[in-house]
């Protein structure tokens, strides 16, 4: 189980805009992250939820077997749940909208932080960089920073 929550630990940042409704709905839809020698492809669904917030699934493939990672934030910097299968994992991420196009997440593991995230939304829209620094190791993710690239489809 740790294994695939810690899939989702460096990819639940979205800079969700507030300022004007287009930026509102800018990272509304589908995202697929690019695969690199070490991170296999995913894919993200990002629906408005939690007054303004955002809810984030990623469809994760473990072992042949497609798991959902589901958080619902309100990207006002406080705790959310990453929902496993519909169960809690045990993490949590704390993602905060800085602007209209940058976010940052705290993220923890049964309450002891491990990592954070810094996100940066392209001028267009269409690419999602998401920079990870994990301070310790968590199921087949090393501690260390690694960058992400979503496309928007």
């Amino acid at each position: 189980m740790v294994k695939a929550t810690r899939l989702a630990c460096g990819i639940a940042l979205l800079p969700l805009g507030a300022a004007t409704p287009l930026h509102a709905q800018m990272e509304i839809g589908t995202w697929v992250r690019q695969a690199t020698p070490t991170m296999p492809t995913m894919t993200m669904d990002v629906t408005a939820c939690c007054n303004g917030g955002r809810r984030l699934t990623y469809h994760v493939n473990i072992g042949g077997t497609q798991t959902l990672l589901i958080v619902e934030s309100g990207f006002d910097g406080k705790d959310a749940p990453v929902m496993m299968n519909g169960q809690p994992s045990g993490e949590t991420m704390a993602i905060t909208r800085l602007d209209p196009h940058h976010s940052s997440a705290v993220l923890k593991m049964n309450g002891q932080l491990f990592g954070t995230s810094k996100g940066t939304l392209s001028a267009d829209g269409r690419t999602l960089t998401v920079i990870n620094d994990f301070s310790t190791s968590v199921g087949s993710q090393q501690a260390g920073k690694y960058t992400e690239v979503w496309v928007r489809q």
